[in-house]
């Protein structure tokens, strides 16, 4: 292959893992996943520094991109994403895009307008209105927000389980299954283990099969809990449309909401009650494909 070719270069910069894919000649030629340690979105300078180094350790020696689209981890808004992508075109030489990494759903399921909603850890929902703009509601972070996600499933199950206390009742299968997880031996010192936490949304989080469990253990607290996330999701939607994002195809993924089927059906429950001509679908490919059709549309 030669340098001439035209390498078009999508990069998903997840917060755990970075993947990276390079479509050239009609093909993938280049499909590389690493951590994502070192990503530091908050410093255009040094987000492009590291953007710029993967991609040279991942193309062919002596090749360089035609293009780059990225969707980055933690890029929260235009102005963010836009100070990056400045600093990548100059670092470069190539056309360049920078966008949050949920607008990836959207392109990644083949769809040029929609909704593209996250709940993992946490939760974000992102569209464009008409215009272009960008619209992200949601994504507040596990002590102010992250509806849906999972550590504000875990938020939320040790809220239901402390009023469950304070109103005399005995502990059940939520109540249980949480002071197992966070290796207290009563419900008043569960406040103290959520406090504890140095990584807030990824220590709860982690903590999120617990309430599933006890969900599935006949716990009506955590069923409540699962019911109200995915509400919560389909909350996010409806914000959405009520500033005027088509939300007629709503691309869903994250580790939480796509694996816990109860959580899934609670959102898409939720979203045909309020939005009934909504068609929520779950992405069924890796988001690097949204970043790569970007890509490659600028070729």
């Amino acid at each position: 292959m030669q340098d001439s070719t035209p390498y078009a270069v999508g990069i998903d910069v997840g917060g755990t893992k970075t993947h990276l894919r390079a479509f050239a000649d009609g093909e993938d030629i280049v499909d590389r996943v690493r951590s994502s340690t070192g990503w530091r979105p908050h410093d255009p300078g040094a987000a492009a520094g590291w953007l710029a180094a993967l991609v040279a350790d991942a193309l062919p020696s002596g090749v360089r991109p035609s293009t780059l689209a990225v969707g980055g981890h933690a890029c929260e808004t235009p102005r963010q994403c836009a100070g990056i992508r400045d600093a990548l075109r100059e670092r470069l030489g190539v056309p360049a895009l920078v966008v949050g990494d949920a607008e990836l759903l959207v392109p990644a399921a083949g769809l040029d307008k929609g909704v593209g909603l996250v709940a993992g850890t946490g939760s974000v929902a992102v569209g464009r209105l008409p215009d272009g703009a960008a619209v992200q509601v949601g994504g507040w972070g596990a002590v102010l927000g992250d509806e849906g996600g999972a550590a504000g499933l875990v938020r939320e199950a040790a809220r239901a389980v402390w009023a469950a206390h304070d109103r005399g009742e005995e502990p059940d299968a939520l109540a249980t299954g949480l002071l197992t997880a966070f290796g207290v031996a009563e419900v008043p010192a569960l406040g103290a283990a959520l406090e504890a936490a140095t990584n807030v949304s990824a220590e709860w989080g982690r903590h999120s099969p617990a309430v599933f469990a006890a969900a599935e253990a006949g716990s009506p607290l955590a069923r409540a809990v699962i019911t109200d996330g995915g509400r919560a999701l389909a909350g996010l939607v409806g914000r959405l449309a009520a500033r005027g994002v088509p939300v007629d195809d709503v691309v869903v993924a994250g580790g939480t909401v796509l694996a816990q089927p109860a959580l899934y059906e609670a959102f898409t429950s939720a979203l045909a009650e309020s939005l009934p001509g909504a068609r929520p679908q779950p992405l069924r490919v890796p988001p690097v494909e949204g970043a790569l059709a970007l890509a490659r549309s600028l070729l």
